[in-house]
């Protein structure tokens, strides 16, 4: 159920529909848009009579909503959500890059890429703490000792940090040093964690899945917000196909698709969806032309000596000839918002 506010329905009018939705058992999720607001009914196992909301003050019309994902689709947002990160945003006119090492491996190497980082404009910055990994007996992360580094990043460089989280323990300790929290792609469909996701109160950077359709991949985020944690943004990170020239393969077509149904913010990681640092820079540039709102990028002063996925890792000049080539495209749509053709 989706109940839409007139323009000039007031605050009071809107906490008195909250009320009558809690009142029912159910849970309400209020989403101010730029001309009116439109609250959210989950909670419900069947059909919501309209009846108990259309008369209430400042009520335009309740509708019911079909899709098994609601509170991420356009019907309850028509506008493009902008979400902010530490002191950006994701999602607006500008061009998110976030960029840094695969994996926090030490002071000096963290440093160094944060300050190309910086130098480039970029304002937000990754680094892995905590790694999954295929082989247990690969580098795991360096931990809670990491994201003091991480945190050490932001204060020098004022860059916002983006990091990931594998556990319940490790969102807790995002949420303590990081700005946004990465939920990655093998943790797509851990439904727990999602829930534990969608109780905090910092932006959750939400990868898809190894396999995931675009619908799997919309309901993951369905379950974060419908916690009450409406601070999601979507990256395709490349699925597995029979292809075998690159680690993954990134499906561009997606992200016109989520910019149809979803009103959140859309990323692109062309560094995972490839594996290959020759293909980054081209990928990149796909991704932006189709409209993405943002990069994720590895950037590392010394590829060869990475300890976790060199081979996709961008040189620091190879990085800032993909900044330069990225945002002459984006200048070249001269759009701030991606708004798909109706069929």
């Amino acid at each position: 159920m989706l109940i839409v506010m007139k323009p000039d329905a007031s605050a009071s009018e809107i906490e008195r529909v909250v009320e009558v939705i809690e009142t029912l058992g159910f849970r309400a999720h209020a989403m101010p848009g730029e001309n009116r607001t439109a609250i959210g009914v989950t909670g419900n196992r069947g059909s919501v009579d309209p009846a108990h909301f259309e008369n209430l003050p400042g009520v335009a019309d309740a509708i019911r909503v079909t899709k098994p994902y609601k509170l991420i689709s356009k019907e309850l947002r028509p506008e493009k959500s902008i979400i902010k990160v530490g002191s950006a945003t994701i999602g607006g006119p500008e061009l998110a890059i976030i960029a840094g090492p695969c994996a926090v491996e030490t002071v000096d190497q963290v440093f160094a890429a944060a300050e190309a980082v910086a130098k480039s404009g970029a304002k937000f910055f990754r680094g892995g703490a905590f790694k999954p990994r295929t082989s247990p007996y690969a580098f795991q992360g360096k931990g809670e000792d990491g994201l003091k580094i991480l945190a050490d990043v932001r204060d020098q460089f004022g860059l916002n940090i983006v990091t990931e989280a594998m556990d319940e323990r490790g969102i807790d300790l995002v949420e303590k040093y990081g700005d946004c929290i990465q939920i990655g792609a093998r943790n797509m469909q851990n439904f727990s964690l999602l829930k534990y996701a969608g109780k905090t109160r910092k932006p959750i950077l939400l990868k898809r899945g190894l396999s995931a359709t675009l619908d799997e991949f919309m309901l993951a985020a369905e379950y974060i917000m419908a916690e009450g944690n409406y601070d999601v943004i979507l990256c395709e990170r490349g699925i597995r196909t029979f292809a075998d020239h690159a680690r993954n393969t990134m499906d561009l077509s997606v992200v016109p698709a989520l910019h149809r149904y979803t009103h959140l913010p859309v990323i692109v990681d062309p560094s995972h969806g490839t594996g290959h640092n020759y293909m980054v820079t081209p990928l990149a540039r796909a991704g932006v032309a189709v409209g993405a709102d943002g990069l994720i990028i590895e950037v590392h002063p010394c590829p060869e000596e990475a300890l976790c996925d060199g081979a996709q890792a961008l040189t620091i000049s190879q990085y800032f000839d993909l900044v330069t080539q990225v945002e002459q495209i984006r200048s070249a749509l001269k759009v701030s918002q991606y708004a798909p053709v109706s069929v």
